[in-house]
């Protein structure tokens, strides 16, 4: 038994098109760009994990535009430890919760 029972949201039409609407806008990888690097996004992301609240998994501002790679490695250890790493191009931590953003 599948133990994410929203999986069907990402089946719907309004889903599909939110998606796409949101990689036309945001068509690089958030991460990767913090990085200085330029990358295709190809995933469509949660930034707040909606664990089935309909009214999260399609809030528009809660998406994030991320390569796959990204997605799988970097944004799975952050859910986990709850922290971003890596710099951007100047060797500011990437975290934004890091003491040297206060």
């Amino acid at each position: 038994m599948d133990s994410r029972p929203w999986r069907h949201l990402y089946s719907t039409k309004r889903w599909r098109r939110l998606r796409w609407q949101q990689l036309q806008r945001v068509p690089l990888c958030k991460l990767c760009q913090a990085l200085g690097k330029v990358t295709a996004a190809s995933v469509v992301d949660h930034r707040t994990p909606h664990k089935g609240e309909e009214a999260l998994f399609f809030d528009e501002s809660n998406l994030d535009s991320l390569c796959k790679p990204c997605h799988d490695s970097t944004k799975q250890r952050v859910e986990k430890s709850g922290s971003l790493p890596g710099c951007d191009t100047s060797g500011i931590p990437l975290d934004p919760n890091s003491h040297w953003h206060r």
